[in-house]
């Protein structure tokens, strides 16, 4: 199995690094507040995992995770994924990560803004769109009947297929909805953003989804802009 870098020991970070150690990956967790903070996280997590630095993560990951919020992104060096396959998980909030001209105006989404910051890195949107409890309660051992679709977007096959391969590992079916330009779909307020993954919008009230019930969502996103 493959080591997966973390960036960001949130709420997903935190799910997504027990749901790989629980596959078999080993797991490098960084946050900003250095490998010190994740003591008790590791050690819940077990000898797959350990804490180390944002750089120390960004190394060792075959497969490396951005989950911090997306106003902190510009904060690490354009550099530092260069030549990884890299999972975007960051979604926009205005009044927390300050207005920016070119998602306000549609000229980018978000992962198109994440790839033009690391420009050496083969970016690929997932994990955006559910909740952090529900990622973490949803999965289910391949050919399950009751096994949910999560969705991804992406701009390089080869990336894509490594991050198919992983989120399969972990428990998820797979659905490619396009390149990372397409990928304003499952963004923030559209129909197929986290809350279609509970019964009423509450995380308590997880629902599964299967590709054709996406597919039904993001038809609704496409008519909304026509």
């Amino acid at each position: 199995m493959s080591t997966i870098g973390i960036i960001g020991s949130g709420n997903i970070g935190s799910v997504l690094a027990r749901l790989a150690v629980d596959a078999g990956h080993d797991v490098v967790i960084a946050n900003s507040r250095g490998p010190q903070s994740l003591a008790g996280l590791v050690d819940q997590l077990g000898p797959r995992a350990r804490a180390g630095t944002v750089e120390e993560a960004a190394a060792a990951g075959e497969l490396v995770v951005v989950t911090i919020p997306l106003g902190r992104v510009q904060d690490l060096p354009a550099d530092l994924l260069d030549g990884k396959v890299v999972i975007d998980t960051c979604n926009y909030y205005p009044e927390r990560d300050g207005d920016t001209a070119a998602l306000d105006s549609h000229e980018l989404t978000t992962s198109e803004l994440v790839q033009r910051h690391f420009a050496g890195a083969r970016v690929v949107k997932a994990f955006n769109n559910i909740f952090a409890q529900n990622l973490g309660e949803l999965q289910r051992p391949a050919g399950a009947p009751d096994r949910t679709t999560l969705v991804i977007a992406g701009d390089d096959e080869a990336a894509e297929r490594t991050v198919a391969e992983f989120i399969d590992s972990i428990g998820y079916d797979v659905f490619d909805i396009g390149g990372l330009a397409d990928s304003w779909r499952v963004q923030r307020d559209q129909p197929g953003y986290a809350p279609a993954y509970t019964v009423s919008g509450d995380p308590a009230e997880p629902r599964r989804l299967t590709r054709e019930d996406l597919e039904r969502l993001l038809e609704q996103a496409d008519r909304s802009i026509r």
